[in-house]
């Protein structure tokens, strides 16, 4: 998952979490004429700085593990398809190593392309998972953001925050150069989404422990022998 993506989903949904309680706050009481959204705008007047690992923060919830195992328990079958394809191709690129001093010309021109047809299909069937299973892990973060993003802003108002940065990726790729453990409030944020949410904690451990990676693992295509350039994997 890019910084650039949770930038976005992070703004967007602080965005409409805004719109949503300042539509609540100039709700207009009975028989008043109705106020424009924007002339009560929330905002937030604390001093403090806070700081929050947004991508920890979503899937360090019950929920957000929650959304993780049934992604992976999804994508297993296809882990299995795309580690079955990756056997295969080592074991032609080993046979390849041991008889290609031996095999005559047509063998050798044989095998070769039975790699670098493998190959394709590999890298294909890699890709397709790779691109899948990273759209869906987004738009699980969406959805579990959309929920914590109004909760993060209460808690920032009633905390007395004045501002709370994004943490997840570390400088430089992030904007953040360094942030003390004392401003951190991702576990508290955790811990009260899981409270107001009432969802319970998966049945599995570990997945609260670290963030999920950009993209679901998957078995790599193994190196080519260094005497057939021929079969090198694209990149």
């Amino acid at each position: 998952m890019t910084s650039k993506f949770l930038r976005f989903v992070l703004a967007a949904a602080v965005l409409f979490a805004i719109s949503a309680l300042a539509q609540t706050s100039a709700a207009p009481s009975s028989g008043s004429p109705a106020a424009p959204a924007a002339s009560a705008p929330v905002v937030l007047t604390g001093t403090r700085v806070g700081a929050i690992n947004i991508e920890q923060a979503v899937f360090g919830t019950n929920e957000g593990r929650r959304e993780l195992e049934t992604l992976q328990k999804k994508f297993e079958p296809k882990q299995t398809e795309l580690k079955g394809l990756n056997d295969e191709l080592e074991a032609l690129k080993k046979q390849l190593n041991m008889q290609q001093a031996t095999l005559n010309d047509d063998a050798l021109a044989d095998l070769k392309k039975r790699i670098e047809g493998k190959q394709k299909t590999f890298d294909r069937s890699y890709q397709d998972f790779q691109e899948e299973a990273g759209n869906q892990q987004q738009e699980a973060f969406s959805r579990v953001l959309g929920k914590m993003a109004p909760m993060i802003l209460k808690y920032a108002q009633d905390n007395g925050y004045g501002m709370i940065i994004d943490t997840s990726k570390p400088w430089p790729q992030g904007p953040v150069l360094v942030a003390g453990a004392g401003v951190d409030i991702t576990q508290p944020v955790i811990d009260a989404y899981n409270a107001q949410s009432n969802v319970p904690a998966p049945t599995t451990s570990g997945a609260a422990a670290k963030p999920p990676a950009p993209k679901p693992a998957a078995p790599k295509p193994a190196t080519p022998p260094t005497t057939t350039p021929t079969t090198t994997p694209p990149k």
